[in-house]
């Protein structure tokens, strides 16, 4: 079965204008919140937080800052992504020079059920990351609902 037919998108899953000091928080509130809607096992967010550390996931774009934080298929039970925005921008490090920190204003959390899943996935967060009109659309959106709308056509596509 393929990526796309099994793709949940979740407005209950899309956060914005969420106010955090650090990366560590919001990435905890959105694995937490992945959890208590069953898309992942509990043993997601310290495996996150655990691959983060080791393999960082900013984005070396302009701004509005990316990060694509995810883990290992074997804990999703349902695949989704999770999306937050935040009102200031916290440090994640780079993915391409992790000695470096970037200003991160949008997470995508990808939570993908199949081993090759993710290329696609990130095929289509690339189309995302490369529209400044809309990275700056999803930045000013204020309810859960504006952000889905702007987003899921792109991720369902």
């Amino acid at each position: 079965m393929s990526v796309e037919s099994e793709l949940t998108l979740s407005k209950m899953l899309f956060f914005p204008k969420l106010e955090y000091s650090n990366s560590e928080g919001v990435l905890k509130y959105m694995a937490d919140a992945l959890i208590a809607q069953h898309f992942v096992k509990k043993e997601y967010e310290p495996a996150l937080l655990k691959r983060e550390s080791e393999y960082p996931t900013g984005l070396p774009v302009s701004s509005p800052g990316i990060a694509i934080p995810h883990s290992d298929f074997k804990l999703v039970n349902k695949t989704t992504i999770a999306v937050a925005t935040l009102q200031k921008p916290v440090l994640f490090r780079n993915m391409e020079n992790t000695h470096q920190t970037l200003p991160v204003q949008i997470i995508i959390m990808m939570a993908i059920g199949e081993p090759h899943g993710q290329v696609t996935m990130l095929q289509k967060i690339v189309g995302v990351i490369q529209d400044n009109e809309l990275r700056n659309q999803v930045i000013d959106a204020k309810t859960n609902e504006e952000l889905y709308e702007l987003l899921a056509p792109k991720l369902m596509a």
